[in-house]
């Protein structure tokens, strides 16, 4: 029996979801929700589910989850409303954009004792996996300090980042739950430095484009993450850990494995240039896990609480560059 799902949104990262969803054999996508129909309508023409509204949707006593992958500003109503009906819930990072909301949604969800699964995709990829395995099982030794590079091709739209928050929270978000995982305790010191350099109107936003962020642990684990808001070679992603022991990175991805070799030297291709090429295999295993989650099968890899601290951590940097100091971060318990 495949398990009736509802989706909500039909932008960007909802065609994502919605398209690995139709693609599992245990779903069945049953409804779209967007409020711009021509968004539902084109994804519903996709993938088969009626596009339809969220009471609609909800009123289904059969569905049995829902996915958010609408804009960040509705997903703390949309969890609340949600948790109170009992419906598992997989939602796209943030949580919120403040840390209240965020709050109110992990007492939501522990309130309603639901399966819940935050959409960080970086958790998900094979080879981030890995490279998380090898610390989990000590083969690097003691963990020492972390790299993470994240880059993206090029800015977005100033209307993107009124509607999704600052680079801290919209992008960095992925890194500083990253950094928690490959960490193994929670930082709690961070520094961060930015500018605004790619793009003036960015700056003139209230906004950075370009970050470097210093996190330490109380055991004096440090992890450095460099963000920028354009590249010209495509979307950088890479980490590296260093341990006791052993050193472990992951390199970026190419957009193919050709290598040509002659008089004149090596060439080989560019690297990926967009995050849904990149993370294709991870947004597919987020289906797959949250599906696993739904049955019983497997507890949440990444939670809400998950969510709450990321952005936590967002807050610390936030406050560490207004301020130009190091800020203690201030956790909720």
């Amino acid at each position: 029996m495949r398990l009736p799902i509802v989706l909500i949104g039909a932008g960007r990262i909802g065609r994502i979801h919605g398209a690995n969803a139709s693609a599992d054999n245990r779903i069945e996508l049953r409804y779209i929700v967007d409020p711009v129909a021509d968004a539902a309508a084109e994804l519903s023409a996709m993938t088969g589910a009626k596009a339809v509204s969220l009471d609609e949707a909800l009123d289904d006593r059969d569905v049995a989850g829902v996915v958010i992958a609408s804009a960040t500003q509705t997903h703390a109503d949309l969890i609340e409303r949600i948790a109170a009906l009992s419906i598992p819930i997989f939602c796209e990072k943030p949580l919120d954009l403040s840390t209240i909301r965020a709050k109110a949604c992990v007492d939501a969800v522990t309130k309603s004792n639901i399966p819940f699964v935050l959409g960080f995709n970086r958790r998900y990829d094979p080879d981030f996996a890995r490279l998380h395995a090898l610390v989990r099982d000590g083969v690097l030794g003691n963990i020492e300090s972390i790299q993470i590079i994240s880059r993206d091709p090029s800015p977005p739209s100033l209307d993107y980042i009124r509607a999704n928050g600052d680079l801290f929270r919209d992008m960095a978000i992925h890194d500083f739950d990253v950094a928690r995982w490959l960490l193994g305790e929670e930082p709690d010191e961070v520094s961060a430095s930015g500018s605004s350099i790619v793009d003036p109107a960015i700056g003139e936003a209230g906004d950075i484009d370009t970050a470097l962020i210093a996190l330490r642990t109380s055991s004096g684990r440090l992890c450095s993450i460099s963000n920028s808001r354009r590249t010209s070679y495509g979307y950088d992603q890479r980490v590296e850990v260093h341990g006791s022991l052993r050193t472990a990175r992951v390199e970026n991805q190419p957009e193919t494995q050709l290598l040509v070799s002659g008089d004149e030297g090596r060439t080989g291709s560019g690297i990926k240039h967009s995050f849904h090429d990149r993370y294709a295999e991870a947004y597919r295993m987020e289906m797959r896990h949250f599906v696993s989650v739904i049955t019983g099968s497997e507890t949440p890899r990444t939670t809400v609480r998950d969510g709450l601290r990321a952005l936590e951590l967002a807050d610390a940097a936030a406050q560490s560059l207004k301020e130009k100091r190091t800020v203690q971060v201030q956790y909720v318990r």
